[in-house]
């Protein structure tokens, strides 16, 4: 599929498969574990992903005149619009009512993912401003072609959102909680940086954990066993059940990430009276450590903080890592130290008259988004300096 610019090429495959891992990965970097070759590939080797899912693997491959891989896109056809984080059930109400079919959608995203990462993934060098634009071009012409209602595009980086915003597409502000390494040296350094009120109560929760009798194990590498993944996976389904919710991930799926990606996961286990009763998976990329999903067979007051929130902290202090970043939703973060930020998504939509409407809707939005922000970050723990 040529883009319009002579010697680029753009192809769409259905899978991982279809890709050398080296030249996938050679245009997504080493920053996000998330867009990795051996990630992706296990989300659709174990099933967490496929057609089944709901999520049918389209990615966008992008090629020079000497059939060199310059560009990428994780990108999926959509029969819902579970697992993205990025609500746009309204949306599809809307339009459906109206007469309108929303589904399938395309998206592109990392599925079950709350993580602000590249989306175009672009090799680095003199054609990366061509490949990123001619990605963003093919996205869309896919989208025109096969008929579908929508393209969404969530969690890009800031400076990818300007690149979807000079094709025209819409923008959407969204909100989460990360923690930022201020140069601290030890846990204590952070909390010196609390108010008196915040770092008391801190100190409680933590302690109030200590004292239940709960182990906390931080595993990484050969640290991790099948023992540890069959526990893990038991709490991630016992939560999922308890909050309505559904396991999007197979149980295969942790195996696959264990074997390929072993020194960028941090598994943090909790036992009590000689059995695992909670766990807390983190990723690890170049200067931060990202939660990803917790479990827990049965409550324990504050664990989830502790093995979530303070675990994390602890570590990217001790190994150097500039933030942590405690997936989505949350504002009970912002008492332990972890202030709102901003994320983007950014979306095409195919029929005028709905992307008006959308487009008016997303604009009112910002601005309560923008105020929300503000009351937010008004209410952080840390010490104002007089």
């Amino acid at each position: 599929m040529p883009d319009g610019s002579d010697a680029t090429a753009i192809r769409v495959i259905d899978g991982l498969h279809g890709i050398d891992a080296a030249d996938w990965d050679g245009c997504a970097g080493e920053d996000s574990p998330f867009v990795s070759h051996a990630f992706l590939k296990a989300l659709e080797d174990s099933g967490s992903v496929g057609g089944d899912a709901g999520w049918l693997p389209q990615h966008l491959v992008v090629e020079n005149a000497a059939g060199q891989v310059t560009a990428c896109a994780p990108m999926y056809l959509k029969s819902h619009s579970y697992g993205e984080y990025v609500f746009d059930h309204g949306w599809a109400d809307a339009y459906e009512r109206a007469g309108g079919r929303y589904y399938p959608k395309l998206q592109v995203s990392v599925p079950f993912t709350p993580v602000t990462g590249p989306r175009l993934l672009v090799r680095p060098g003199d054609e990366a401003g061509r490949a990123r634009r001619a990605l963003v071009a093919g996205m869309v012409e896919v989208a025109r072609r096969i008929g579908v209602s929508s393209l969404h595009v969530t969690f890009p980086s800031e400076e990818e959102t300007r690149v979807f915003e000079q094709a025209g597409l819409l923008l959407r502000l969204g909100e989460q909680f990360h923690w930022r390494n201020d140069g601290y040296q030890c846990f204590d350094d952070f909390l010196a940086a609390l108010s008196s009120r915040k770092r008391k109560a801190v100190r409680k929760e933590r302690r109030q954990v200590a004292e239940s009798g709960v182990r906390i194990h931080m595993l990484s590498g050969d640290d991790i066993r099948p023992v540890h993944w069959d526990a893990f996976f038991r709490h991630y389904t016992s939560t999922s059940d308890r909050k309505w919710g559904y396991p999007y991930l197979t149980r295969e799926f942790f195996d696959r990430i264990g074997a390929s990606l072993r020194d960028r996961i941090l598994l943090v286990m909790a036992e009590h009276d000689g059995r695992l009763v909670a766990g807390a998976l983190n990723l690890l990329g170049q200067d931060a450590i990202y939660g990803r999903n917790w479990g827990c067979d049965r409550q324990y007051k504050f664990l989830h903080f502790e093995a979530c929130y303070y675990r994390a902290i602890d570590f990217a202090i001790e190994t150097g890592l500039a933030r942590v970043e405690a997936g989505a939703q949350g504002p009970h973060k912002i008492q332990r130290g972890y202030l709102p930020v901003r994320t983007w998504s950014a979306h095409w939509i195919r029929d005028p008259g709905f992307r008006e409407a959308v487009a008016d809707y997303l604009d009112r939005e910002r601005v309560a988004m923008e105020g929300e922000l503000r009351a937010l970050a008004a209410q952080s723990p840390f010490r104002q300096e007089t």
